[in-house]
């Protein structure tokens, strides 16, 4: 006999592959990380912050919500950050939703959503997402009933790159003015693609963002909401007072004050290393859906002996089956000089599985 839920016993953890990723060995292209370290400031400004002799302090956020929200163009009552987009996804699932409520997520996506639905022991939709078709907006609009309490839309969608348009998002935010609708905008930087200012006329969208992506610090955890100050005020009932750590506050800071050496990577990654990566594709005609990120998700005809090879020469990728069962692999982009090795190990798979 347990002690817990019984639903959360029979339930599986989220546990994505971590171990044994060393980016002293590898090139990290498996999870959608910034593939290059931090700006000299951000690591200063965490060696500042140690030998400040402060860690026995609880932390304190000073400023940064207010930084956050110049950032993003938004008032800052319309801004709550959070140990991590993760933590945002979950605070605003368990604010909107109650046992046996219906979820709208359309598939395939990030399984956090999954694991916090679960949890709940929500009534999950996925209307499907198309390589041709893209999202899709009228199967959403279709799945709407008075027991849908809550619609997730990642924008761009993990692991498609779909972009969702903003015209769709406001029909559904507007199709549904008594649901919450829960954007999430984890790759805003890449796609520029961002509702943050309609929270106010359309009350029920909640936006969720991070700073492990594009700025590279998914080890410290910091994400924000963004959405109608009435909401942000309910959703910090349910956060606690400590939850983001003072780590994250610093190095977030210090990126902020300092954004030039971030855009100067996304402008590589997504004017350089991504069309370039494409153009590859296409001439070795590799079926990958379009993307408004910083990855691809791409189906060569022997995915395990790409997969394989990449890995023995220290480049990680991330195996994902689409809908049907067929695999591919979703291939983070970096630089042009770790696009160029990527590119050059992709030939030699393939030259290998030709072979074989």
């Amino acid at each position: 006999m347990s002690i817990f839920k019984s639903h959360i016993t029979r339930m599986s953890a989220y546990s994505p592959p971590l171990e044994g990723r060393d980016p002293h060995q590898h090139l990290l292209l498996d999870f959608n990380e910034r593939t290059l370290p931090v700006s000299e400031q951000v690591k200063q400004a965490l060696i500042n912050y140690i030998n400040d002799d402060r860690l026995q302090v609880y932390p304190s956020y000073g400023d940064l919500t207010g930084k956050i929200a110049n950032y993003a163009g938004v008032n800052e009552p319309r801004v709550m950050i959070t140990n991590g987009s993760d933590q945002g996804i979950d605070i605003i699932i368990r604010a909107a939703c109650t046992e046996g409520d219906e979820i709208i997520i359309p598939a395939p996506t990030f399984a956090m959503y999954y694991q916090c639905a679960n949890i709940e022991k929500l009534h999950i939709i996925e209307p499907d997402y198309t390589r041709e078709t893209g999202f899709p907006v009228n199967a959403v609009l279709d799945a709407i009933t008075a027991k849908t309490r809550l619609i997730v839309l990642a924008n761009p969608n993990n692991p498609t790159g779909t972009q969702v348009q903003r015209e769709d998002i406001l029909t559904i935010a507007r199709a549904a003015p008594d649901t919450a609708l829960l954007v999430d905008e984890c790759y805003f930087e890449y796609s520029r693609a961002t509702v943050a200012d309609a929270v106010i006329t359309h009350p029920n969208i909640l936006i969720t963002r991070t700073f492990s992506k594009t700025w590279g610090l998914p080890s410290i955890r910091l994400g924000y909401v963004i959405s109608h100050p009435d909401n942000i005020r309910t959703l910090l009932n349910i956060r606690g007072p400590y939850d983001v750590n003072q780590f994250a506050v610093v190095a977030v800071s210090a990126a902020l004050d300092h954004p030039e050496y971030t855009r100067q990577y996304v402008r590589e990654v997504m004017g350089v290393s991504k069309p370039l990566f494409e153009q590859f594709l296409e001439r070795q005609a590799i079926p990958f859906w379009p993307s408004a990120a910083n990855f691809i998700w791409a189906f060569p005809g022997n995915p395990e002996v790409i997969e394989q090879h990449l890995r023995r020469h220290g480049i990680l990728v991330r195996p994902k089956p689409d809908l049907t069962g067929r695999k591919g692999l979703r291939i983070t982009l970096g630089d042009i000089a770790q696009t160029h090795q990527l590119i050059e190990r992709i030939q030699e798979g393939l030259a290998i599985a030709g072979a074989a």
